[in-house]
């Protein structure tokens, strides 16, 4: 069995260590993504697009922001910055947006621009592990049965392993689309979380790291901590739209 050319690891034991780090914490918080073991922490924001012709053109949040008068700061919220809750999987804002940041996925693109920061901060680049939630509608069935590494709230995740630059790669079955929800080195210098529920990744790693990370360019990050609230609804600054 294999994801995007990769083949699965029957033996998820080399991921125990992030199970049981993520286990420990309050969920909801950066901390239930990825170990509460790093000196510093980023949180990577999924572009927003507009179309033009046959070209995707990313937009960052900051400029969603500027665009509805709301606030940029490192916990904001796209149904905050936005001003409604519809704009999370439905409407949009043209012609400065045309589609909103990919749930649950980080982009290819936003992938190898990050990987190509990490790789520099592991002496493992080539030896990287790559886990992808199992219960994706798309393969469900055929991973039934196979090894997964055991994350809350039903995350559990089958394993792959490549180098750092794979994380570009689509682990789902064409004409699908799935990056990795949890990818690290094998000498664990950091560690890449992208929820299921989610329109950010996070990233816990050295205070080098990070720093490139927000330094960056191609790549919107802000700086977050382990404590910190990750739920569409968690903005505490931008008034939080009513549901409709």
């Amino acid at each position: 069995m294999q994801l995007g050319g990769l083949p699965v690891e029957t033996d998820v034991s080399a991921g125990t260590w992030v199970a049981e780090a993520v286990a420990r914490a309050h969920w909801g918080t950066v901390a239930s993504l990825v170990p509460p073991l790093f000196p510093a922490y980023a949180r990577v924001l999924h572009p927003a697009y507009r179309y033009e012709g046959d070209d995707d053109v990313e937009v960052p949040w900051t400029a969603v922001a500027a665009l509805n008068g709301t606030a940029v700061h490192p916990l904001m919220q796209w149904p905050a910055i936005t001003g409604g809750w519809e704009y999370l999987n439905e409407d949009s804002q043209p012609p400065d947006w045309d589609g909103g940041p990919a749930e649950g996925h980080l982009p290819t693109t936003v992938a190898a621009r990050m990987a190509a920061v990490l790789a520099r901060h592991t002496g493992t680049p080539g030896d990287c592990l790559l886990a992808r939630w199992a219960g994706f509608g798309f393969d469900a069935a055929a991973l039934r049965g196979l090894a997964a590494l055991p994350l809350p709230r039903g995350r559990d995740a089958v394993l792959a392993r490549g180098a750092v630059a794979d994380a570009a790669r689509n682990l789902a079955p064409e004409p699908s689309e799935q990056s990795a929800n949890l990818w690290w080195p094998e000498d664990r210098a950091w560690v890449v979380a992208t929820d299921i529920d989610l329109m950010s990744t996070y990233v816990g790693g050295s205070i080098a790291c990070v720093a490139e990370l927000l330094a960056a360019p191609g790549l919107e990050v802000l700086p977050s901590a382990a404590e910190d609230r990750v739920g569409h609804a968690d903005d505490p600054v931008n008034l939080l739209p009513l549901r409709g």
